[in-house]
């Protein structure tokens, strides 16, 4: 698994299932074989527009892998006329993808065992990315999802693989308020000074993923966090996509690192936010 996340290609890849989960919350699984081989969780890949009036790909994050299959799930939401167009594709169609892209979940995936306790946070569009990392683990995994009302989209596979802890904006279900009151709530119980848990990994807006690096810190427990940023190249030649790191970076040589080379996933002290 050490080498996986080195390798990315590019290539068109054909669209075995497309479906809309939730309002503006769409599903696409695709046969990927090349991309799939060398994907870990935590990784993204690039989709290319049809047309040309869009020429720099959208980054979306891998959902699921199945390695047997080489078929690869994007679960993401509409916000632009580009992910509106992959929206409309259908069974059989073609779409140029390159990935895999970043470098994952896969340090924490090395440091901890399947007899680890593991705290996966992921916040509106960041809980697909959790979703094979839930998967891999194999450990005692509790995830602690946020939705902005009842459209609960992964809910049902994530409890396939752990115990589920609900937040959501509007109170309808589970606690009302953000994933940090919900695991909050859900660890009130736990005895003071003993971590309630091996490792965090989460997923999400900055706003939540400064809580939950806080959170970590807080109770002694090491957090891993993808960043969700805005990107161009997707490859780290633009520098687009930085955001302040703790130690300057190799290549740029100021405290910044590139989300999209150098994460999405980091150690939260690493990263200031």
């Amino acid at each position: 698994m050490g080498s996986k996340h080195m390798c990315k290609v590019k290539g068109l890849c054909i669209v075995r299932e497309s479906v809309k989960l939730a309002p503006e919350i769409y599903s696409m699984w695709l046969e990927a074989p090349g991309i799939v081989e060398h994907a870990v969780p935590g990784q993204f890949v690039s989709l290319y527009c049809s047309d040309r009036d869009h020429l720099l790909p959208r980054p979306i994050s891998i959902c699921e892998l199945d390695y047997e299959r080489g078929l690869l799930r994007l679960v993401y939401r509409v916000v632009g006329e580009g992910t509106r167009q992959f929206s409309r594709l259908s069974a059989g169609d073609a779409l140029e993808v390159m990935g895999p892209l970043g470098n994952g979940f896969i340090e924490c995936q090395s440091r901890y065992s399947a007899q680890s306790r593991c705290l996966l946070i992921g916040g509106g569009i960041g809980i697909p990315p959790m979703l094979e990392l839930a998967k891999q683990l194999h450990g005692d995994v509790t995830a602690v999802l946020g939705y902005r009302d009842s459209n609960l989209f992964l809910k049902d596979e994530f409890e396939k693989y752990g115990t589920v802890v609900l937040a959501t904006d509007d109170g309808s279900i589970g606690t009302k308020g953000t994933v940090i009151d919900a695991a909050a709530k859900h660890y009130k119980n736990t005895v003071p000074g003993q971590p309630f848990a091996d490792v965090i990994c989460a997923c999400g807006p900055v706003p939540m993923l400064r809580g939950v690096k806080a959170f970590g810190a807080e109770r002694g427990i090491p957090a891993y966090i993808s960043m969700e940023e805005r990107m161009a190249c997707g490859v780290g030649a633009c520098l687009g996509c930085v955001c302040q790191s703790v130690e300057k970076d190799s290549h740029s040589k100021v405290n910044n690192k590139r989300v999209c080379k150098d994460g999405p996933v980091f150690l939260s002290t690493h990263i200031e936010l």
